[in-house]
């Protein structure tokens, strides 16, 4: 089964709070024929427009092809939480990899937020772009270690950007009585994803990046000049760039092994009117301490668009409410009489490792995938390296590309029923307060 039509219909954005709220873009035109380009860009979301935007700003020819819709997976379906650093924190990536790697990925992480912004401020994308990220702690041994990474950043990497918070000042910021302290990030973000999405595609259509939607692409031919077959016609390109992510199916075996779908579900719950206040009492979003991690922040209209729950596999569940109602209610006790407007679910990609996995599978075929959740700036910056590796040598792309990424154990086949037993052990972890 392939995933890119085993939960959607074809060409259509799931019925998430985003796509109901967020003005389209007009159709591109699918691939009509064979062309050829410098470069073809396989994949819609953050990576790939990205990418195209790039390239056609540096003069390159470069196609994009998506099988529905831009911004149609991932990129348009999140939390719209644009972190700092990379999804695992400094102190382990130095034990990992040294402190020189680790610092030089942390500068990386800083470049992503700031191409982020730049894209925002550049493109007058509005996309309601707003600062700060809590990371709110469950247990009190918690909140001390989140206190002294905090202070880590500050001595060791001159990051002063994140305020302390004491068990008091979590609740008089969000109103969940279990949360014992944590601390918040004005350095980081929020936004409309979806919304951040269309405006890259707009502004790559703009400078000059042909996009063919409704195109889906059978397979890649490598080579000196590789050939993206698709439905739709031949892309003859002297580089192509795979951008599918949790889509990408069994394009790039090689990349199949190490980079896994997994599936991630968000609610909206109906305007809160002034019960919002309650929930967060400043414009921030916030991400929990669970293994499998809660979190939300309010909509411009007032409403809670919480995330919580995963499931590994084709199929989302059928009943998206009910799996999300549970972690909702866990955080948010006072709100068991609220109506849930909207449910969706999406696919998005992890590594063993957590880091996100760049590599040049095979000639003229570059990849990049694997951001395991936090991919709204890590995968915006990607398609910015990948663009730079298309043309000439990069020193990005080396750095990301040197990063370990272990294949999954049981191959494609049992790697889904292993890692759900392994998530199950770490959900009963969290349920117990392990």
């Amino acid at each position: 089964m392939n995933l890119l039509f085993a939960n959607d219909r074809p060409g259509a954005y799931p019925a998430s709070w985003y796509a109901e709220t967020t003005p389209p873009l007009a159709p591109f035109a699918p691939l009509d024929g064979d062309r050829r380009a410098d470069v073809c860009v396989v994949g819609g979301g953050y990576t790939g427009l990205s990418a195209a935007l790039h390239l056609a700003q540096a003069g390159a020819d470069v196609v994009l092809v998506e099988a529905h819709r831009v911004g149609f997976g991932a990129s348009g379906r999140n939390g719209g939480q644009v972190g700092s650093g990379q999804r695992l924190e400094q102190d382990a990536l130095e034990r990992m990899l040294g402190d020189a790697a680790a610092t030089r990925l942390w500068h990386l992480a800083e470049d992503a937020k700031a191409l982020v912004a730049d894209l925002i401020r550049d493109h007058a994308i509005a996309c309601d772009y707003r600062p700060g990220v809590v990371h709110a702690d469950w247990h009190a041994r918690d909140v001390v270690h989140t206190h002294a990474y905090a202070r880590k950043l500050l001595e060791e990497y001159e990051y002063d950007l994140i305020e302390p918070l004491t068990r008091d000042e979590m609740h008089a910021l969000v109103g969940a009585p279990a949360y014992q302290g944590g601390a918040v990030d004005w350095g980081a973000g929020h936004l409309n994803p979806l919304a951040f999405a269309l405006g890259i595609a707009r502004a790559a259509a703009e400078a000059g990046a042909t996009i063919h939607e409704g195109t889906l692409v059978e397979r890649v031919e490598p080579g000196a000049n590789p050939v993206v077959v698709t439905d739709r016609g031949r892309v003859t390109a002297d580089r192509v760039i795979l951008a599918g992510n949790g889509y990408l199916g069994g394009l790039e075996r090689s990349v199949a092994a190490r980079v896994m779908p997994i599936n991630n579900f968000i609610v909206a719950t109906e305007p809160l009117g002034a019960r919002a206040a309650g929930v967060l009492a400043r414009d921030v979003a916030v991400a929990d301490s669970k293994f499998v991690v809660n979190y939300f922040r309010l909509s411009p209209d007032g409403r809670l668009l919480f995330g919580g729950g995963e499931s590994y596999g084709y199929r989302f569940p059928q009943d998206i409410r009910a799996l999300v109602r549970k972690p909702l209610l866990r955080v948010f006790p006072q709100l068991a009489d609220v109506a849930l407007t909207h449910a969706w679910g999406g696919t998005l990609a992890i590594t063993r490792t957590r880091l996100p996995h760049l590599a040049a599978p095979a000639p003229g075929i570059l990849s990049a995938a694997g951001y395991s959740g936090h991919g709204v700036a890590l995968a915006t910056l990607a398609g910015r390296v990948m663009a730079e590796a298309s043309r000439t040598d990069s020193a990005d792309f080396a750095t990301l590309a040197a990063l370990p990424c272990p294949a999954f154990p049981g191959g494609t086949a049992l790697r889904a029923p292993l890692l759900a037993l392994a998530m199950g052990w770490y959900g009963l972890r969290d349920t117990l307060g392990i």
